[in-house]
């Protein structure tokens, strides 16, 4: 019988709460089992089926996970979902694009 996605996470949350309060320990508090378990299907797992990875890899990669690899994927992705310009209106952002330099 294979074990759904939600299966698999409540089979692992023991080292997902473990690995919450490892990372507390080093001051990043607004960590959640969800946070460490969407990192491990992004990043570590996302050319994988979970499904087919071995119950014990799994728990062996989430515990393996350390600060400084979640807090660096987590500022890459804040990057990658930022809008730059969101306190910009519409008008400023073509004045800013479109801006011809006063020589011309």
């Amino acid at each position: 019988m294979e074990n759904t996605y939600e299966e698999i996470f409540k089979h692992v949350l023991p080292a997902l709460e473990s690995k919450k309060s490892e990372f507390e320990v080093y001051q990043y508090k607004t960590v959640s089992e969800k946070d460490i378990w969407n990192f491990c299907n992004t990043k570590k797992w996302r050319k994988k089926v979970v499904a087919e990875i071995p119950l014990h890899q799994i728990v062996n990669d989430i515990l393996s996970i350390s600060p400084a690899e979640y807090m660096t994927f987590e500022q890459i992705e804040n990057f990658k979902t930022s809008n730059w310009f969101s306190e910009i209106n519409q008008e400023e952002l073509q004045l800013l694009l479109n801006h011809k330099n006063d020589d011309e």
